[in-house]
């Protein structure tokens, strides 16, 4: 991109004054959606699982449902666990957000302050555990480490949400559609990269809701005047003029970062 001078905006850094990343949000509302769906599949005894149904029946107690990260994936990925009856449990770093979570979902869920040891505890007597760590721009923290990995139940589940920007288990490595798990300690990992892409229809209508403004603005204004007007828009051109003006991934590729005023009024060359 550099080199042919491409002008590129990523959907993953467009981001509002509120921290929403807007063309992220639909793509993650299906994947975290998806990752209970996958997992309570994986959970059956036949994939590799511990033969349970995920939200137990009467007099048999419904899985242990573990969530790293309570943002857009993990909200969706609640709600799914919730509605079937699983026992579920979330971990986030940001207090006021577990308080948001507790009070929407009605005190149905169980909140922990994101730490290692918080993160191991749970993890070790998990059924089911999702990864939905995001930092805007960035590789994704390794939250659950090997070690962990080892003290799991023998057929858990872990599905890595986190593994188009580098998963955030330590075990994770990115796989397909067509070959979706492999086996880690007896524990099941499913780290299908671009989830969404299993559900073209849903995920093509979710994602041209939000994209449209954005495109109709491009096109009638062209990129330099867009982000002049448009903050949010601004914060998701990663390439222009062969300069790199997102911080978080010339960080990642050990390139060097312009800023994106400095290269649009050509301070920059």
């Amino acid at each position: 991109m550099i080199q042919r001078r491409i002008q590129a905006v990523a959907y993953e850094t467009v981001q509002l004054e509120t921290g929403l990343l807007p063309l992220l949000q639909p793509m993650s509302e299906v994947a975290g959606r998806m990752s209970v769906q996958v997992g309570a599949h994986y959970l059956e005894k036949t994939y590799g699982g511990r033969g349970m149904l995920l939200g137990g029946v009467p007099g048999v107690p419904g899985a242990d449902v573990v969530i790293v990260g309570g943002g857009i994936v993990g909200t969706n990925a609640a709600q799914m666990a919730l509605g079937m009856g699983a026992n579920v449990t979330i971990l986030d770093m940001n207090i006021e957000r577990l308080r948001f979570l507790d009070q929407v979902l009605h005190g149905r869920i169980h909140t922990l302050a994101s730490n290692s040891h918080n993160v191991a505890e749970s993890v070790s007597r998990a059924d089911l555990v999702i990864g939905s760590v995001l930092i805007p721009g960035k590789v994704a923290p390794k939250l659950v480490n090997r070690e962990m990995v080892h003290t799991m139940q023998m057929g858990a589940v872990m599905v890595d949400v986190a593994i188009d920007q580098g998963g955030c288990f330590e075990t994770s490595k990115p796989t397909s559609h067509s070959e979706p798990t492999y086996e880690v300690s007896g524990v099941v990992h499913y780290c299908v990269t671009n989830m969404p892409g299993a559900v073209p229809r849903t995920s093509t209508l979710a994602l041209s809701n939000v994209t449209l403004p954005y495109g109709l603005a491009l096109a009638d204004l062209g990129l330099a005047t867009s982000v002049k007007r448009d903050p949010a828009l601004a914060k998701g051109v990663n390439v222009i003029h062969g300069q790199v003006t997102y911080a978080g991934v010339a960080e990642a590729f050990t390139i060097p970062y312009a800023p994106l005023d400095e290269v649009l009024t050509g301070s920059v060359v």
